[in-house]
């Protein structure tokens, strides 16, 4: 469960947060506007919520579904 979970997690850094660092060198004039307000920070908590909130849903279904199946085994 752990080694999906790791997997997981490799894939959303990879998905997310790489593509981030490249594109972020050239800042748009929305993202001066955000970064100059001090809105970037609100973004960025807001997407961090939902990035957990994802990973906690799945790791619940995950539960689930283990135990789903180890009933239909009995």
């Amino acid at each position: 469960m752990m080694k999906r979970f790791s997997i997981l997690f490799a894939v959303l850094l990879a998905t997310f947060v790489l593509p981030i660092q490249t594109i972020a060198q050239e800042l748009s004039t929305l993202e001066e506007t955000f970064y100059s307000s001090g809105k970037i920070n609100v973004v960025l908590g807001v997407f961090s919520i939902i990035i957990v909130g994802l990973f906690i849903y799945l790791f619940r279904l995950d539960k689930m579904l283990k135990q789903l199946e180890e009933e239909v085994k009995k």
